[in-house]
C-alpha cells in the first residue's frame, strides 16, 4: 500500500513539473517575440528619422535674390532658418528696390526677384509673363519723421497735408502745426517699390519733389537718415519698425499705421509682396519659397511686422 502511494506521489510531482516547464518555456517565447516587435519597431522609427533627417541634409545648391529692401528682413529670417533645416544650401539675398530685383530675375542673374509691386508695373509685357508670382505676405507703409517733429506736436496729418510736403508745396512743419523747421525729405528712388507703393495710396499718384530730397536705395538707411536728421520725413515698411528704431511714425487722417488697422481696411497705404521666378523654380528655390509660405514660418511673420494675407478684409483698394 505505501509503495502505491510512493509511486502515485511521484507522478503527480512529475507531471507538475512538465506543466510548470511548458509554462516558462511558453513565457519565455512570448516575451522574446514581443521583445523582437519593439527592437523592430523602435529600428524602423529610427531609420525613418534618419532617413529625414538625411532628406534636410542632402539638399544641396545656391539661391540668389534681390530686389525689395522692405521685403529683405523677411527673407534674411527665412534665409537663416533655412540655413538651419538645409545647411548644404547657400542663400545670398539682396536689396536694390524692386525694379532692380524684377530687372535682375528677368535677365536670369538671380533666382528670385522680390517686389513690393506687380511684375507689370516695373517690366515690358512680355518679360513680365515670363515671370512666376509667388505672393508671400502683406507689408504696410509708414510716414517716419525725426522724433523732434512729433515732440513739436505732429503726430498725424491729413492726405492733403502729406501730399503738400512731399511734392515740395509745403517747406516748413510750422506749416502744419509743427515747429518752426525747415521739411527735409528723405526718399526712394523711382525704382523702389515703397516708393511706388507710398506714392500710389499715400500720396494720391503725385510725384515726389526728388531734387529737393535725400535719396536712398535702401529702406535701412533712410530710416538712418530720418533719425539723424532734425526736421526729417521719409517712409519705411512696418518691418524696420519692429523694434525701437530711433524714429516716430505720424498717423495719416488720424488712422495709425499698425497691422491691425491695414487688416481692417481703415489704413490704406500697404500691399501684397511678390517674390518672382523666371519660370518654375528650379529644386532649391522652390523648396525655399515654400518654407517662406508655410505654416511653420507663417508664425514668424506678425512678429516682424508683415502681415498675412489670408486676414485682411479688403484684398483691394
Amino acid at each position: 500500500m505505501r509503495k502505491t502511494i510512493a509511486v502515485m506521489f511521484a507522478t503527480v510531482m512529475a507531471m507538475g513539473a512538465m506543466s510548470g516547464c511548458s509554462s516558462n518555456s511558453a513565457d519565455t517565447t512570448t516575451s522574446a517575440e514581443t521583445k523582437a516587435e519593439t527592437t523592430a519597431e523602435a529600428n524602423s522609427a529610427s531609420a525613418d528619422t534618419t532617413a529625414d533627417s538625411k532628406a534636410d541634409k542632402d539638399l544641396t545648391g545656391s539661391v540668389t535674390a534681390a530686389g525689395s529692401s522692405a521685403l529683405k528682413p523677411l527673407v534674411d529670417e527665412a534665409a537663416d532658418l533655412f540655413s538651419e533645416k538645409y545647411p548644404d544650401v547657400s542663400l545670398t539675398i539682396d536689396a536694390g528696390g524692386s525694379g532692380e530685383g524684377l530687372k535682375q530675375v528677368a535677365e536670369g542673374t538671380v533666382n528670385i526677384g522680390n517686389s513690393d509691386v506687380p511684375a507689370e508695373d516695373k517690366l515690358d509685357a512680355d518679360k513680365a509673363k515670363e515671370l512666376v508670382d509667388h505672393q508671400v505676405c502683406v507689408v504696410t507703409m509708414a510716414p517716419i519723421v525725426n522724433p523732434d517733429v512729433k515732440e513739436a506736436g505732429v503726430t498725424t496729418l491729413t492726405k492733403d497735408q502729406l501730399i503738400a510736403i512731399f511734392t515740395g508745396e509745403t517747406t516748413n512743419w510750422n506749416e502744419v502745426g509743427g515747429p518752426d523747421e525747415n521739411i527735409v525729405l528723405v526718399t526712394r528712388p523711382t525704382s523702389s517699390g515703397t516708393r511706388a507703393t507710398f506714392q500710389k495710396y499715400a500720396l494720391d499718384g503725385k510725384e515726389e519733389a526728388s531734387n529737393a530730397s535725400m535719396e536712398t536705395d535702401d529702406s535701412g538707411v533712410l530710416l538712418q537718415n530720418v533719425k539723424d536728421t532734425k526736421g526729417a520725413i521719409g517712409y519705411v515698411a512696418l518691418s524696420y519698425l519692429v523694434d525701437d528704431p530711433g524714429v516716430e511714425t505720424v498717423a495719416i487722417d488720424g488712422v495709425e499705421p499698425t497691422l491691425e488697422n491695414t487688416y481692417s481696411g481703415d489704413y490704406p497705404v500697404w500691399t501684397f509682396e511678390h517674390m518672382y521666378t523666371k519660370g518654375e523654380p528650379d529644386e532649391v528655390s522652390g523648396a525655399f519659397l515654400e518654407y517662406i509660405m508655410s505654416d511653420e514660418f507663417g508664425t514668424h511673420m506678425e512678429s516682424m511686422g508683415y502681415g498675412v494675407s489670408s486676414k485682411m478684409t479688403k484684398t483691394e483698394h
